[in-house]
């Protein structure tokens, strides 16, 4: 079989492509592809846990620590503890922070608008069923 025939040949590259997109449009912000999916995934009234964020990023809690520490710097967000459990941290969202999830929060509508106007719902709805079931097959651990 030739690499172009492998299911992950066609995933690695796109979502390298996609990677690449987010990263240069995320630059023009002054910001990283990781620091505005922290962002995005920022309840912006509540705050969100850390614990919460870096299973959505694919990290362990330890490892989105840099992460955190350079969002702090930069005046895009502060932590505080949570009300609801001292030992665990809420992440809060400043102005600057709210302004910035606004902005990352346009470049991915848009991006979806984009491929939503290009590609007919019936191959979308084909795309999301193939992807979740190739997730489910991977959560078998087959290899």
């Amino acid at each position: 079989m030739k690499r172009e025939e492998t299911v992950d040949f066609h995933i690695k590259g796109t979502w390298h492509a996609l990677a690449r997109m987010y990263s240069r449009k995320a630059q023009e912000f002054g910001l990283t592809t990781n620091t505005a999916f922290v962002l995005l995934n920022v309840n912006s009234e509540y705050g969100t846990r850390v614990t919460k964020i870096a299973p959505l990023m694919g990290l362990e809690v330890t490892s989105i620590s840099r992460i955190m520490k350079s969002m702090e710097e930069s005046g895009l967000i502060i932590r505080k503890p949570d009300p609801e459990d001292g030992r665990a941290v809420r992440v809060f969202l400043t102005k600057m922070g709210k302004e910035q999830k606004s902005l990352a929060t346009e470049t991915v509508m848009s991006f979806n608008e984009l491929v939503h106007r290009n590609i007919s719902k019936s191959k979308l709805d084909t795309f999301f069923e193939v992807m979740n079931k190739i997730n489910e097959l991977i959560e078998l651990k087959p290899v």
